[in-house]
């Protein structure tokens, strides 16, 4: 169906979609959205749907009215698999990983430096 109001975009869905029966159980999908081409996806929430193609509609409708968006996935959460909280001893690899902040090489304080300087003539 195509609106007559040109500020509402529709999402078209395939004619081949089952209709909702009455007292279905809905799933629960996840809602990731691409603000801006070449973004990774955020996670920005969770919908309840019959099914995907419904689910892609209330995510858009929730999700993608207010932001900026570009791209929507939408994932069932039964279809997620993770690590167990348990398991988190897995990622621990060292205590420190300094080395990966720019604040401990020496060059940190030639920076200071220059922002003070830079302070001072203000």
């Amino acid at each position: 169906m195509k609106s007559l109001d040109p500020r509402i975009n529709r999402i078209t869905t395939p004619d081949n979609i089952e209709p909702v029966k009455e007292h279905e159980y809905w799933q629960t999908y996840e809602v990731f959205h691409q603000d801006k081409r070449g973004n990774h996806h955020e996670h920005v929430g969770s919908v309840h749907a019959p099914n995907k193609e419904i689910a892609l509609l209330f995510a858009k409708e929730q999700f993608a009215r207010r932001k900026r968006c570009v791209n929507l996935w939408v994932v069932k959460t039964a279809d997620i698999f993770a690590t167990q909280l348990e398991d988190e001893d897995m990622f621990y690899t060292t205590p420190e990983k300094t080395h990966r902040e720019a604040a401990g090489y020496k060059v940190s304080d030639k920076i200071s430096k220059f922002k003070a300087s830079l302070k001072s003539k203000v």
